[in-house]
């Protein structure tokens, strides 16, 4: 009998849709949460199965199945009383409510603490939003890009002098889809010690502004208002940026004061560890420009696989890989980060797998659930009879 994940026997009912919510509640699915995804059978369940150009089958998006692994998918009409009372019964059923909606709409749909503790006095309810369920914006719709922008990403990245440049993924929607995970559990924990559940709250907005960190604590104290440097440079540490090789780029992060002496002998330039003007990171940053020059002249003697073969383990450094490289790098097969799932009327297919190791106990490899794939199982396991569920199916709610 293999080692038991460390959320099995958890249930959580998801109202989620498209990526910052379902990304986090996978987190809890991969760890062996019972996640039930609760989609409309009269809208088509969540929007994300829609999204293309990417189908294994016509009824399976790509794009969905990256953010729906290992759950269950419950069909049920919340907008109905006949499916308020269903959802109701489950909740007593449940440990906790996960949603991703418009910050006005838990409150419509009942989906908060105030609304669940008559049914469920530990019920912890994980709501995130775009701009949080108070406030002049909780009835604003709000997506990952228009968090980027407004909180500053957009001027932190990319070249100086360049037009304002996104993040090249998703990163906010996914940052607070991690934090939807661990403030559930977090509500979990305290419902399990205390008796009684809560509501927990994140948004894309806080999430977004509270990765800002260092750059933001500069400005609030000093009034520095970071900008974008050359070729992705560190603000504050040098050599940390892209240098040219014979064949392309690599990325040094002498992030360590150990770092820059290594640095100098790997290179056969010993005298630059010696030289006064590089001896302290705030030295080296006054001379910026001119190690980027120094070390430019020297990378490009080799290529940058000859360069991480001489640096491997003694100075940070990678290559700036594609998607393509990224996903075929030895080092990634090593860490079995590939995980391959098998869908049924389509075979196999390879995703990056949940990053989360646990201690020992086997890795869920089931594919995203068709919609409503479990809804006979999962209300006949809360005590529904055959002829109930052919009532309710009748009349679309199920």
């Amino acid at each position: 009998m293999g080692t038991q994940l460390p959320l099995e026997g958890v249930r959580v009912l998801a109202i989620e849709q498209y990526g910052a919510g379902p990304f986090g509640t996978m987190f809890l699915a991969d760890q062996g949460a019972e996640l039930i995804k609760i989609e409309n059978p009269n809208a088509g369940g969540d929007y994300a199965r829609d999204v293309g150009p990417y189908f294994f089958t016509p009824e399976d998006s790509e794009f969905f199945h990256a953010y729906n692994r290992n759950k269950k998918s419950l069909s049920l009409d919340l907008s109905t009383p006949e499916g308020r009372e269903v959802f109701l019964d489950l909740v007593e059923s449940a440990d906790a409510v996960a949603s991703n909606l418009r910050g006005d709409v838990p409150g419509k749909l009942g989906l908060t603490y105030k609304d669940l503790k008559d049914r469920n006095p530990k019920i912890v309810c994980a709501h995130l939003s775009a701009y949080g369920r108070e406030g002049s914006r909780a009835s604003w719709p709000g997506f990952d890009y228009l968090m980027q922008a407004e909180a500053g990403y957009f001027a932190l990245t990319g070249e100086p002098d360049t037009p304002p440049t996104r993040f090249g993924l998703s990163v906010v929607d996914q940052m607070t889809g991690v934090a939807l995970a661990y403030a559930l559990l977090a509500g979990l924990t305290g419902a399990r010690a205390s008796g009684v559940g809560r509501d927990m709250d994140v948004s894309l907005f806080d999430v977004a502004m509270s990765n800002t960190a260092y750059p933001a604590i500069w400005y609030l104290n000093e009034g520095h208002e970071q900008d974008r440097l050359p070729r992705s440079g560190h603000p504050m540490l040098t050599p940390c940026q892209l240098y040219t090789t014979k064949d392309g780029w690599i990325f040094l992060m002498c992030n360590k004061e150990k770092f820059w002496p290594a640095l100098c002998k790997l290179l056969g330039k010993d005298e630059w560890a010696d030289d006064p003007r590089f001896a302290h990171f705030k030295d080296r940053l006054e001379h910026r420009e001119l190690i980027q020059e120094m070390l430019d002249a020297e990378l490009s003697k080799k290529t940058t696989a000859e360069w991480l073969g001489v640096f491997a383990g003694r100075v940070p450094a990678a290559p700036v890989n594609g998607i393509a490289e990224a996903m075929d790098n030895p080092f990634l097969a090593e860490r079995q980060g590939i995980q391959k799932v098998h869908l049924e009327g389509y075979g196999d297919y390879r995703m990056v797998a949940s990053p989360v190791r646990s201690g020992g106990a086997d890795v869920p490899a089931n594919p995203a659930p068709k919609l409503g794939q479990h809804t006979d199982e999962l209300l006949t396991g809360i005590g529904y009879s055959t002829d109930k569920l052919q009532t309710l199916r009748k009349a679309k709610v199920i």
